[in-house]
């Protein structure tokens, strides 16, 4: 028979599993059960409880049988032994009244005869002869209705052997006390358990009440939240437990929405004021083609149409790279030689303004996508051309540390520089420190930005740093793969 302990967790582990169970085998019964956590967790602990209870109950009226049962056994077992002694020196003539706790003795013979018995048992007759067998002590529960009134005796039978032949001596001790006993602690038990229940279902309610009470305040304000509402925040209660923690992850998930609401809105009014530019001037363009007669204008009208086709086309380009970006597409990484891939975006530049001068560590790689890391590469460029006097300089070195070997790629040009107070303002979209400079020579203010938002896609930085020569300086810097 297994343990109260094991039993009380074989008890916990079913009824856990009993709201998946019972509703997978019976479907009626996931109507039945509770929809609310709070109705849940009262009912499952008023479950466990009631389990454990009703486990205990029955162990503790065994365990109380057990022990009266046998304190009366002793007790009868002691007056057996006594008279079985007197029996067997023939001085059965001595004995004397039952001791403390022993109902009645008796003394059959083997043939049945009554050779004793106690004075209240008047004029019973001879309990039955013991059956063949060894002697010694014999115990059993009997009811023995003659005596006194009707209840169960808890009989001890001690068989001897006397010169006339084996004896069974009777000794019955009375089970009065331990059926009142049984019959207390079961009253007790049936007035105390369903109130102990009953009190273990109000106080999970209450206390399941007062905990999810925060949690059905953040409900209700995230249930208030529209999408023109992004700054409201939801409570964050002072108890510094999991509900304090969900709620502050919840204002931090908020933080995160209407910051990328706030990037998105900028970016559209931003891509619609740099689209509108281009638009204007093409549809000017073509609307003095369309009225001026003269042939010989038109190529001219059309080229200038063309090029504000091709920044079209490049800012749109842009803009869906962005977008992919954005969207945090996964990047399929390949393991590349970057100091080739420098030297064929460089090699590539036909007609550049600056000569762009090379100083490559050889047999540098680290895992990327080749188109985007050469987009990166091209965009610095362009940016250094687009600002450089007379020279453009990109070198490429690694540097080792205590997370490993890092490639960097240094982009430099001699001239103007960027400012200290500019320096991550220019990795914002759309940003110009000389609007009217970089718009005539072709820049959207989005080159700096779409190479710094692919640096970080691979796992890289991008950064403006000073410059002892003077000019801007671009540091790429991205985990390098391969030998040390």
């Amino acid at each position: 028979m297994a343990e109260p302990p094991d039993l009380l967790r074989r008890a916990a582990r079913a009824l856990a599993a009993f709201p998946g169970a019972a509703a997978t085998r019976w479907p009626v019964l996931r109507r039945l059960w509770p929809a609310t956590v709070r109705a849940r967790a009262t009912v499952a602990a008023s479950l466990v409880v009631a389990a454990a209870l009703s486990v205990a109950s029955f162990a503790l009226l065994g365990l109380l049988e057990a022990n009266l049962l046998r304190n009366a056994e002793q007790d009868a077992r002691r007056q057996a032994d006594t008279v079985a002694q007197l029996v067997v020196a023939g001085k059965l003539n001595r004995a004397r009244l039952p001791a403390r706790g022993v109902e009645f003795v008796q003394v059959v013979g083997a043939d049945g005869r009554l050779l004793f018995a106690s004075p209240n048992l008047g004029a019973v007759a001879a309990l039955p002869p013991a059956l063949p067998g060894p002697p010694g002590p014999r115990a059993h529960t009997w009811y023995v209705p003659p005596v006194d009134d009707q209840h169960r005796q808890r009989v001890v039978q001690v068989v001897v052997d006397t010169p006339d032949g084996p004896a069974t001596v009777y000794a019955g001790a009375s089970l009065r006390g331990v059926d009142a006993a049984d019959d207390t602690t079961t009253a007790a038990l049936v007035i105390g358990v369903p109130l102990l229940l009953a009190t273990v279902a109000l106080v999970t309610w209450r206390v399941t009440g007062h905990a999810l009470r925060p949690v059905e305040a953040i409900r209700a304000e995230v249930a208030g939240i529209s999408d023109r509402e992004l700054h409201r925040r939801v409570p964050v209660p002072a108890t510094h437990d999991e509900v304090a923690r969900l709620a502050a992850t919840m204002n931090a998930t908020l933080d995160r929405l209407e910051a990328s609401g706030r990037r998105q809105r900028q970016f559209i009014a931003d891509a619609s004021h740099e689209l509108r530019s281009p638009i204007t001037v093409l549809r000017t363009q073509l609307e003095v083609a369309l009225a001026v007669r003269d042939p010989e204008l038109w190529p001219e009208l059309i080229g200038g149409a063309l090029e504000d086709i091709e920044r079209l086309q490049r800012l749109a380009a842009d803009l869906l790279l962005l977008a992919r970006i954005d969207a945090a597409q996964p990047v399929t990484a390949v393991p590349l030689d970057l100091s080739a891939l420098v030297r064929e975006v460089v090699d590539a530049r036909v007609g550049d303004r600056v000569p762009v001068r090379v100083d490559l560590a050889a047999d540098v790689e680290v895992s990327a996508v080749a188109l985007w890391l050469g987009r990166i590469v091209t965009n610095l460029v362009d940016n250094a051309q687009r600002f450089a006097d007379r020279r453009v300089e990109v070198t490429l070195r690694t540097t080792g540390g205590s997370a490993g070997r890092v490639a960097v790629l240094e982009v430099a040009d001699d001239g103007p520089g960027i400012p200290e107070a500019d320096r991550e303002r220019v990795f914002e979209r759309f940003t110009r420190l000389d609007d009217s400079r970089s718009r005539d020579h072709g820049g959207a203010g989005l080159g700096l930005a779409i190479a710094r938002d692919l640096s970080a896609h691979h796992g890289g930085s991008l950064t403006a740093e000073p410059s002892a020569r003077g000019g801007a300086r671009l540091v790429l810097r991205l985990p390098a793969a391969g030998r040390d």
